[in-house]
């Protein structure tokens, strides 16, 4: 019982179950690949007070499970993605912590990113090819999410001055974290595009990543606007 709370540790950080819906389920438990673990409701009585370990054990032998049941090697490229969106999430958030202490607005937009990302490893850990339909119900990806990154890059863009050449990464810290942030984006597009071509997942997971990369761009740079802080460009250096 411990082992299986553990891995529910791991559904959350990768945003996939990390056990099928039905064994989860015989044990009072829901397993859900966009939010991990229901626990039992108070309810239903009392449970041990002992804390759950967070290792399990059951990838020493260099395996893993999707939210179908699959075992895979955790080479494999769905776990390759996995990890790319579970860092990119990671960089926002530290990206949103340097924008908060700025007192940047547009935090809470960067929080439903991350939130989101949960729902791109959930479809990322279902592929298509072992999925049933009660695993695609729980782990579509719409385009909605898309449509409102172009909506809030629609509005930064206006906010911000031509661009005329190429700028490096700087502009103060909260800047030049989302272009960081942007950078490890366009890393995890790179690893679900496979994944899409292959009709593992969801097209509208790639143009997301795609779009996010966009908006992070826009932001880092609305960011160093907003502090006063200069933006550095591109100069051929002389050799």
């Amino acid at each position: 019982m411990l082992r299986r709370a553990a891995a529910a540790g791991r559904a959350l950080r990768w945003g996939a179950a990390a056990a099928t819906p039905a064994a989860a389920g015989r044990r009072g438990r829901a397993w859900s690949a966009a939010h991990g673990l229901f626990l039992r409701s108070p309810d239903r009585g009392p449970r041990s007070e002992r804390a759950p370990k967070i290792y399990t054990k059951t990838g020493d032998a260099g395996f893993s499970s999707t939210f179908t049941g699959e075992r895979r090697p955790k080479g494999d490229r769905i776990f390759e993605a996995l990890g790319a969106t579970d860092e990119l999430s990671s960089a926002i958030g530290l990206a949103a912590e340097f924008s908060s202490e700025k007192g940047h607005t547009f935090v809470e937009q960067l929080h439903k990113v991350q939130c989101m990302l949960q729902d791109v490893g959930s479809n990322v850990a279902t592929p298509l090819s072992s999925a049933r339909e009660a695993h695609l119900k729980r782990t579509s990806f719409s385009e909605k999410p898309v449509l409102e990154l172009e909506q809030w890059i629609d509005s930064y863009s206006e906010q911000l001055p031509p661009l005329r050449t190429f700028i490096l990464p700087s502009g103060g810290k909260s800047s030049a974290a989302l272009h960081f942030s942007r950078a490890v984006c366009r890393r995890a597009e790179r690893c679900v595009v496979p994944l899409v071509q292959a009709g593992e997942a969801d097209p509208n997971v790639a143009k997301y990543l795609n779009r996010l990369s966009d908006y992070l761009f826009v932001l880092a740079r609305y960011a160093a606007m907003k502090e006063g802080k200069e933006e550095k460009i591109y100069i051929k250096p002389e050799l």
